[in-house]
């Protein structure tokens, strides 16, 4: 596939870098570059870094980063199967815990929750640092939640991570799951409550929590050129709507 001549390879992270010191200095550079893509692609064109995962793994699959990047790649492309075998070998090759809740993860998304709670509360968990233990809660509250235990899952939720007023990269996603359980449990009014942290919280637009709380406050968005072809205006319109209108809430991504 080709790949743009501004990627040059020395854009990855400098412990990647010192990985790919293993193999000749050519096959490097061209999985560097490889692994560049796979990284610029992931959000916007996940199947695009899907396919430079898949060459960068032909090139070299006895390299844990590579692995790893495979992994993620197949992840976002709902391959969870594959994606939990690249991340179990990358696991092998470092010994790293790292990746012990997205692997969680993959099992719900192979349609094993039990196994994902199984995971939430084996020993690697204590080694995750507190990112790590806050993203496994998140797997865990999904887990109870594919399994029906919605009253568990907010339980779940419950930490000092929830509580503390100091925002943190995991705050906006951790209000925004405890807020989505809420409102799956009946209590609104609680919901409601948690979306607007989240959006406190969301310095990077990494939830809809706005749009879950505009869906909750009854606000409808209406692209005025959409309805009526013959308005010249081009603005869109913002009006009351009623609960029959509201789209339904859909399920947050663990993701995150």
């Amino acid at each position: 596939m080709p790949i743009p001549e501004d990627v040059t390879g020395d854009e990855i992270d400098k412990d990647v870098r010192q990985e790919l010191q293993s193999l000749p200095k050519t096959l490097a550079e061209d999985v560097a570059r490889n692994l560049v893509m796979v990284a610029r692609l992931l959000d916007e064109d996940p199947e695009g870094a899907y396919a430079y995962s898949r060459i960068a793994l032909r090139l070299a699959s006895r390299v844990a980063a590579v692995r790893e990047a495979a992994g993620f790649a197949a992840y976002a492309n709902q391959k969870y199967g594959e994606a939990l075998a690249e991340f179990r070998a990358a696991k092998r090759m470092t010994g790293n815990i790292d990746l012990w809740p997205v692997m969680a993860d993959c099992e719900r998304g192979l349609g094993r929750p039990e196994k994902a709670l199984d995971m939430a509360g084996a020993p690697e968990v204590h080694k995750l640092d507190k990112a790590g233990q806050v993203e496994m809660r998140l797997v865990a509250a999904g887990a109870r939640r594919d399994m029906g235990q919605l009253d568990a899952a907010i339980v779940t939720l419950q930490s000092p991570e929830l509580a503390a007023n100091s925002v943190q990269p995991w705050t906006a996603r951790l209000r925004y799951a405890y807020a989505d359980a809420l409102l799956a449990a009946g209590r609104e009014d609680e919901a409601r409550e948690w979306f607007a942290k989240a959006v406190e919280a969301d310095r990077d637009g990494s939830t809809d929590a706005s749009d879950r709380l505009a869906e909750l406050d009854g606000v409808e968005f209406l692209d005025v050129l959409a309805d009526d072809g013959d308005d010249d205006e081009g603005t869109d319109e913002v009006k009351g709507g009623g609960a029959d209108g509201d789209a339904a809430p859909e399920e947050p991504k663990q993701k995150d």
